[in-house]
């Protein structure tokens, strides 16, 4: 298996256990994001030197015996609508090109806290409100196993980046189906977790209006569903950011698991 296949999972058990290097992991991928983002324009902005280096920060902090975070070394894609410290929050739009971030989202935050290797942001529908990912600032994503069919929408460049083998997990939002369809659409997991589950907020902008506020949420596009676990945890880290965000632990009590059969649904 080439590395840039890898799962979130596996990619940090083989780095803890010193199988691979997160330098490696990392230039697998910025290797097949060469080799097929050309075609897929999944990806829109990239720093591959800063990926290097949280790389190389993940591998020095192993050799100092140092314990890992949750997502260690694992590459990951970020969604063009929301802040990366030093890339333009465009959410497809031509007019928010010059819209630079200088702090990262919440959600950004969490994951870079937990070692984990930002490799590009992803292409969004403008306004991140389509069913598909096409707009005028940077063009048309494609589906990479058929460039005939859609990627889905509004994180269909996320879809496509994962399933391609550009990064272990996306990070995309969604709201009334942004993350689910194009899970469906490319052929990986995905889910839209409740409202207050993760932090979010871009301080590049005023405040959403209270209707995306109430319905938009992050979440992960992953190759597995044990990944749509570990990117949901990283995630849902606390954040005094979002007056929303509620620290409710993702594992509650066992309760009494019961089913019930209906013998003649006609009768």
């Amino acid at each position: 298996m080439n590395l840039f296949e890898l799962t979130a999972t596996r990619t940090v058990e083989m780095i803890k256990n010193g199988d691979t290097t997160a330098r490696a992991v990392t230039e697998a991928v910025l290797a097949r994001m060469d080799a097929v983002n050309p075609a897929l324009n999944a990806v829109v902005a990239r720093d591959d030197n800063a990926a290097l280096q949280a790389a190389d920060a993940v591998d020095a902090a192993r050799a100092r015996g140092d314990v890992l975070g949750l997502m260690a070394g694992v590459p990951v894609t970020i969604k063009e609508n929301v802040d990366q410290t030093g890339f333009a929050t465009t959410n497809g739009l031509r007019i928010q090109k010059d819209l630079v971030a200088k702090t990262d989202n919440p959600v950004v935050a969490s994951l870079r806290n937990a070692g984990a290797v930002i490799v590009g942001r992803t292409n969004t529908p403008a306004f991140s409100l389509r069913w598909f990912t096409r707009n005028s600032l940077h063009g048309h994503t494609k589906n990479p196993h058929n460039p005939a069919i859609t990627p889905g929408g509004s994180s269909g460049g996320a879809a496509s980046a994962t399933a391609a083998g550009i990064g272990a997990m996306g990070h995309g939002t969604d709201i009334g189906g942004s993350i689910r369809y194009p899970a469906y659409a490319c052929g990986l997991q995905g889910i839209r977790p409740t409202m207050g589950r993760v932090a979010a907020r871009n301080a590049s902008a005023p405040d959403r209006h209270i209707g995306a506020q109430l319905m938009a949420v992050s979440g992960p596009h992953a190759r597995s569903v044990a990944d749509l676990r570990l990117s949901l945890d990283v995630m849902s880290s606390p954040s005094v950011q979002d007056p929303w965000h509620a620290p409710v632990p993702l594992v509650g009590p066992d309760y009494p698991k019961r089913a019930a059969l209906c013998v003649a649904p006609e009768g």
